[in-house]
């Protein structure tokens, strides 16, 4: 019984002060994915190989990033070596990047933008407050007066003219 209830109570521990959830660090993933799959099998386990690929991944001549790629590519260049260690040693994406935030919060705050062009107005009302005031924060509109959800709905409708696209 004692060990059952540590066990419950350690398990618990973790995800307390854990920071990062899974909706986190999307971008961060996606680079590090991109160039996992950029290189050859026998290369992935070798950090001067793995550099060379963040590097070439991260050249902006070469590939046609999008905003957030290049801003993940800006932070992880200076610590390319503290990327390659646990990269080498196979560790999956998220935990690449769930590690090397702890070293630089700002690449998990890094999120694509919420989707709305195919969006009807009544999906508005689905979503999450925080969703909705990131939409308006992409848009460049504030809602200092909103309180309420349905304020917010309302706000991101009237402002759906201002809805643009990614920018490269």
């Amino acid at each position: 019984m004692k060990f059952s209830a540590l066990t419950l109570l350690a398990y618990s521990a973790g995800f307390l002060f854990t920071t990062v959830t899974a909706g986190d660090c999307e971008v961060c993933i996606k680079v590090i994915e991109d160039v996992r799959a950029s290189m050859e099998k026998s290369d992935r386990n070798k950090k001067d190989k793995i550099e060379t690929a963040l590097g070439a991944y991260c050249d902006t001549e070469k590939n046609k990033l999008g905003p957030r790629e290049r801003k993940i590519c800006y932070y992880i260049d200076p610590i390319k070596r503290d990327v390659s260690q646990p990269f080498s040693t196979g560790m999956p994406a998220d935990r690449v990047c769930k590690r090397i935030n702890k070293s630089n919060p700002e690449i998990c705050s890094v999120k694509f933008p919420v989707k709305t062009a195919n969006l009807e107005p009544k999906d508005f009302s689905k979503m999450r407050v925080k969703q909705l005031k990131s939409i308006l924060a992409d848009r460049g509109v504030e809602c200092k007066n909103c309180l309420e959800k349905s304020e917010f709905v309302k706000r991101v409708e009237e402002t759906m003219h201002l809805d643009v696209g990614e920018e490269f």
